[in-house]
């Protein structure tokens, strides 16, 4: 069974970055699709980016194409998310998740399986 764990979130100013590390842990992930989501106070958790098993594809939202990168390295079992030119917006919970029980990306969040504790970005303005 997968475990992930997030890190480096915290407090930016607004054109600021981040850079999110997602470390799984007990089952390796090297055929499953990943991806990022993130969640506001009093908001549903939305689709952030994802990556196929390879790192060969990549799916943003339109709220964070062209800032936001998310990358993978197998050797080391982990999966990043780049953050630039963040917005106070872009605050919240931010979530690693797997989908290990399916080949195909998904960019709906009933389509993982495997979830981390999350890890707070905050953005200020």
């Amino acid at each position: 069974q997968v475990q992930l764990t997030e890190s480096g979130g915290g407090l930016v100013p607004a054109g600021g970055s981040l850079r999110l590390s997602c470390a799984a842990s007990v089952r390796n992930i090297r055929g499953s699709p990943m991806g990022w989501f993130r969640q506001a106070p009093g908001k549903e958790r939305e689709f952030v980016a994802a990556i196929d098993w390879s790192g060969g594809r990549t799916y943003y939202s339109d709220s964070v194409k062209g800032r936001f990168t998310i990358s993978r390295d197998n050797n080391k079992n982990m999966v990043f998310l780049q953050m630039n030119s963040l917005k106070p917006e872009d605050t919240a919970v931010y979530y690693c998740a797997a989908r290990t029980n399916a080949p195909q990306v998904s960019l709906n969040a009933d389509g993982y399986d495997r979830w981390g504790q999350g890890t707070q970005v905050t953005v200020s303005s």
